[in-house]
């Protein structure tokens, strides 16, 4: 839970040019792109993903649903206010490299204690500017995501990088929750601690009860964990693989299923530990969460073409007829078709029509797949915490 190491630096003078290496991307359908150097300079593989929001890339650098994918963010000027510990989502950086059209050499604001670049490099991620942000966005949305390459490799040849690329593993080869997630059991005891955060989603539980919640960690992010802590509840984080009968142990009121990377199929430990909890305690969970829960109620998941990726989706909650504006981001999608009538669906994209929500009938589970707690993003759905708290006060959902 620890904040990465952030140490400030004097600016270099304003006409004074950053040089940077050349660089090349390369995708697995054959394009190369030239552009130019920064952050780490290190090869990088992974799959890759466009990025839709205006502002937050540091949020969105440190969140870890995005381990094993490379991140093109369609916001054409990157970089320009720096970066500071108070904006991460958690202690590391976990995407593989970062695509952007500008990358500001010099921030600009009373916050930044680093620049992006440095920041990258500290953290070993590559980055690469000045190529075709737009192109890459149109070949993403029209072919789907595909495995990518950074590097300012100036000895191979094209042909050469891209079958280097063809050899890469896929994101869905990898269980990429065993690798963010917390190595030990531990308490979560702040909640927001911006100036800027917004009100307590709840004033905690009607009944003045302090209930006690496990929330295991496929990849959570922190903004989860003090949005949970805001509503007056005390959180026990617990690691991927913990069993249900662990949990149990620590006799909690309820349970929280997080956020995370990867393919929900191959999460088969999270999702017998779900089975088992959800026919005891009160469950909600969010994106990853959301998807594991799809598979305890006998329903499947599928890749989607490109995904939800920012801080702009327009969401109907069908149960009150409510539209909000919400951050997202995942690669995999429950299809609604495959689930029982035991369960409905409460939340739809208005963008495609996707499943953005569940509620079982008879239990007291429910899941959204977005971000409620943002991070970056609107806070439209905050109102979903509230809703976990009446659900451990007993109330229906």
């Amino acid at each position: 839970a620890a904040h990465a190491t952030l140490t400030s630096k004097p600016p270099a003078p304003a006409a004074t040019p950053v040089a940077r290496p050349p660089a090349r991307l390369v995708l697995e359908d054959g394009t190369v792109l030239l552009g130019r150097g920064f952050g780490a300079a290190a090869d990088s593989f992974g799959e890759l993903v466009f990025n839709t929001s205006m502002f937050g890339y540091q949020e969105i650098l440190t969140d870890p649903s995005y381990r094993g994918q490379t991140v093109l963010l369609t916001q054409p000027h990157v970089g320009n206010y720096g970066v500071t510990s108070e904006d991460e989502e958690s202690a590391r950086l976990w995407l593989s490299g970062l695509v952007v059209r500008e990358v500001c050499d010099r921030a600009s604001n009373f916050r930044s204690a680093m620049e992006l670049s440095d920041y990258l490099a500290q953290h070993g991620v590559p980055g690469i500017d000045g190529i075709d942000t737009r192109l890459l966005t149109r070949k993403v949305r029209d072919a789907g995501e595909q495995r990518v390459l950074i590097t300012r490799d100036t000895t191979s040849t094209d042909a050469q990088l891209v079958q280097r690329v063809r050899s890469a593993p896929k994101v869905a080869d990898v269980d990429h929750v065993l690798k963010v997630t917390t190595p030990e059991r531990f308490r979560w005891d702040r909640g927001y601690e911006s100036k800027l955060s917004p009100k307590a989603p709840s004033p905690g539980s009607t009944k003045g009860k302090r209930w006690h919640v496990v929330a295991y960690d496929f990849g959570a992010k922190r903004n989860i964990l003090r949005s949970l802590s805001a509503c007056g509840l005390d959180v026990t984080v617990v690691p991927a693989a913990t069993k249900a009968e662990q949990v149990l142990e620590l006799r909690p009121d309820g349970v929280f299923l997080s956020n995370g990377p990867g393919d929900p199929a191959i999460c088969r430990y999270a999702i017998d530990a779900a089975k088992v909890l959800t026919k005891k305690l009160p469950v909600f969970g969010i994106c990853l969460g959301h998807q594991i829960l799809g598979h305890v109620f006998g329903g499947k998941t599928y890749k989607m073409k490109f995904g939800h990726h920012g801080g702009n989706q327009p969401v109907i909650d069908l149960t009150t007829g409510k539209v909000e504006i919400t951050s997202q981001n995942h690669s995999y999608a429950v299809d609604p078709k495959s689930l029982p009538d035991s369960v409905v669906m409460t939340h739809k994209n208005l963008n495609d029509n996707t499943c953005e929500g569940l509620r079982h009938k008879e239990l007291p589970v429910f899941s959204v797949q977005y971000h409620p707690e943002a991070a970056p993003g609107p806070h439209d759905a905050l109102y979903l915490f509230k809703r976990f708290v009446d659900l451990l006060d007993g109330v229906k959902v």
